[in-house]
């Protein structure tokens, strides 16, 4: 293989501040819905006794899976030996932990009192998947730091398998542990699953995938890098197996519901009349985030702009799948006593109404900034950007 020079980026140049400002300000304006949600008290979010989920969890969900997606580069061209993907090992790394990151903050300011998150890390519940989960996520952070390490410094290449090999199964058993949150939940018929866990990681190869072929894309054309259309088509055609592995777990997910007769009230509320989370799955879920970017990247002469709309289309449905998995499932009510209609004064029995408010969305896109930040300031700081990737071919 031939020798890779990578660079970093130049900061605090005019543009590098411009981007960095306007993060700061996403993050400055989440900080501030926090404070205003934390002293004002949940009643001003959408959030209710019924729906205890709400659109931070949605976008923190989204990242933490997309965390684990995102390593995905790095563990082909370093497990399985892919050399094209070799030169990309380092900004995988980087921006998965940056994802986790983004993720998991949104998550500790979404409890409510964050300060408890002290408790939860210090008094263990063997028994609890929650607890199991504050396991991984720290562990993703001192695993693929030492990967990312193996990559940057030439003393560590002997620890450089190991290390890839450590990651690429934490990385497995991470999502299969978040997936498995869901489907250790006994109470909710639209979730209690044991095909959760694999649904979850296939949505964490198309997710992280699309994000950082969005982020390849977009640090290329600002830095002025030659980026081969060759590597664009083959991670495009695997983002489009990817994506249609997601539907074909969808699938089976609610297959095997439907073969169950206590399901069918669950499964009808959400693939028939669920109103916006039926428009959700089968509009931004099935159309947007699956069959719209298959068709699109297994042409056989994928462009940039191909390439490009379908990775944001795929994150648009990853983003509805998200939200239909979450806050559909807890708007169903709860099967209190199976073959029998419940009904009283405090909303058992009925569908729960949910709308998500200016202070939920800006916090969850703080996660997503604070996200970018870590992920420009690693770039600037280390070389994790190769120099280029193969020859430019002409503009489409």
């Amino acid at each position: 293989m031939k020798r890779i020079d990578y660079l970093s980026v130049r900061a605090w140049t005019p543009g590098w501040l411009m981007l960095m400002a306007g993060l700061a300000v996403i993050v400055a304006l989440a900080g501030a819905a926090v404070l205003y949600m934390e002293h004002q008290g949940h009643h001003v979010t959408g959030m209710t006794n019924q729906v205890v989920w709400g659109m931070p969890h949605v976008f923190a969900i989204f990242l933490i899976v997309a965390a684990s997606g995102a390593l995905n580069v790095a563990s082909i061209g370093s497990v399985f030996g892919r050399e094209p993907y070799q030169p990309l090992g380092r900004l995988s790394a980087l921006l998965a932990m940056a994802l986790l990151a983004g993720g998991l903050g949104v998550l500790v300011l979404d409890l409510g009192r964050p300060d408890r998150l002290i408790v939860a890390m210090t008094h263990f519940n063997f028994k609890s998947i929650f607890a199991w989960n504050v396991i991984l996520y720290s562990g993703f952070f001192a695993v693929v730091g030492v990967y990312l390490w193996t990559m940057l410094d030439w003393k560590m290449k002997r620890a450089y398998k190991p290390a890839a090999i450590t990651a690429f199964v934490w990385r497995l058993v991470l999502t299969t542990g978040t997936g498995s949150i869901f489907g250790f939940l006994l109470a909710r018929d639209a979730y209690n699953s044991a095909v959760m866990a694999p649904l979850f990681i296939a949505m964490s190869f198309a997710f992280g995938l699309a994000l950082f072929i969005l982020f390849l894309l977009g640090s290329a054309t600002a830095l002025e890098r030659s980026l081969s259309l060759d590597l664009l088509r083959r991670m495009g055609k695997l983002l489009a197996l990817f994506a249609a592995a997601n539907l074909y777990f969808v699938a089976l997910q609610h297959g095997t519901a439907l073969y169950m007769a206590d399901r069918g009230p669950v499964e009808a509320f959400i693939l028939m009349n669920g109103g916006i989370y039926t428009i959700l799955f089968w509009g931004g879920q099935v159309l947007l985030g699956g069959i719209v970017p298959m068709a699109l990247l297994f042409r056989q002469q994928a462009t940039r702009c191909h390439i490009r709309f379908a990775s944001l289309m795929v994150v648009a449905g990853g983003m509805a799948q998200v939200y239909v998995i979450l806050i559909g499932g807890q708007a169903f009510p709860l099967g209190l006593f199976p073959g029998m209609e419940v009904s009283s004064s405090f909303m058992d029995g009925q569908v729960a109404a949910y709308a998500p408010t200016l202070a939920e969305i800006l916090l969850g896109l703080g996660g997503c900034a604070l996200a970018l930040v870590i992920t420009i300031v690693g770039i600037s700081a280390f070389r994790i950007l190769p120099a280029e990737l193969g020859a430019t071919e002409a503009r489409e």
